[in-house]
């Protein structure tokens, strides 16, 4: 039986043992089980790639689901693909998946898809949609990983995993000024109670940009952004992202300085390094 052993972020590493847990509901997690899941992890990001691959710039319909947001069938195959891979290795697991919902969701371990992030880029043949593959622990987000399927890069981290691309170490920014710091957001007019905080890091920050979904948190933990502020996130869209990011050095959480669980809100701050994400959480807080 793997040894059930407390963990705390610490630094980019496990720390077996700490006294202070950052995660909530004082949670235990069996750290062998990592590398199966790593593996099943890099399955995953096979089989979706190949999927989306096949469907991508061809031309295929689109439909509106209930919120109005576009869906494709490579959404919905490369999601049942991965489902297939998790229920055939690990059918102890339970999956959340944008396209098909909840099975067997109360599992300790629980993978949450989301096969296309950014399906209008999908759509329209610009490759800054990625796919998102999570992994949660008693409902704590402790693997994640950002597969861009054209290009083939590949964003992995988490608790007791550096955090890579393509298999080397990267690390965020340490731009700890505002004024030097670049700010992203996939478009202004998804932010509401934000708007105006965001409007006004903007015009302090070096410069904003717009555009990308999970695409932007993957720009921090590379160190090629610094901020990211937005609202109105489901689980799918950020349980991969927040391992990734605070692998790298980062500081992913809520408006709140909260850590990212599974009953989050949805509105969340990406920071390229504690200082600057202290920096800019005030204004946030209030909202």
């Amino acid at each position: 039986m793997a040894a059930r052993l407390p963990f705390v972020w610490g630094g980019g590493r496990l720390v077996i043992g700490s006294p202070t847990l950052l995660y909530p509901d004082e949670c235990t997690m069996p750290i062998a089980a990592l590398p199966e899941q790593l593996n099943l992890m890099h399955r995953l990001v096979a089989a979706s790639g190949d999927v989306i691959r096949a469907y991508y710039r061809s031309g295929l319909a689109i439909d509106d689901k209930d919120d109005a947001s576009p869906v494709t069938r490579a959404d919905r195959e490369a999601e049942l693909a991965m489902r297939a891979l998790i229920q055939a290795q690990r059918p102890q697991d339970g999956i959340i998946g944008e396209e098909y919902g909840e099975e067997n969701a109360d599992a300790d371990w629980v993978w949450v898809l989301d096969p296309v992030d950014g399906t209008k880029s999908f759509t329209v043949g610009r490759p800054l949609f990625v796919t998102l593959i999570g992994l949660m622990y008693r409902g704590v987000p402790v693997l994640g990983g950002i597969h861009q399927p054209i290009t083939g890069d590949l964003w992995l981290g988490g608790q007791g995993v550096s955090a890579t691309l393509n298999g080397r170490p990267i690390h965020a920014s340490e731009v700890a000024a505002i004024a030097q710091a670049r700010i992203g957001t996939t478009g202004p007019e998804y932010l509401h109670a934000a708007r105006s905080v965001f409007d006004g890091l903007a015009s302090l920050c070096r410069y904003p940009i717009y555009g990308g979904d999970g695409f932007l948190y993957a720009q921090v933990a590379s160190g090629w952004l610094e901020l990211v502020i937005e609202e109105g996130l489901k689980l799918h869209d950020f349980a991969a992202l927040a391992p990734v990011v605070n692998a790298a050095g980062g500081r992913m959480t809520d408006w709140q300085g909260e850590a990212l669980n599974r009953h989050s809100s949805g509105r969340v701050i990406a920071a390229a390094n504690a200082a600057l994400h202290a920096a800019v959480l005030p204004r946030l807080a209030v909202l």
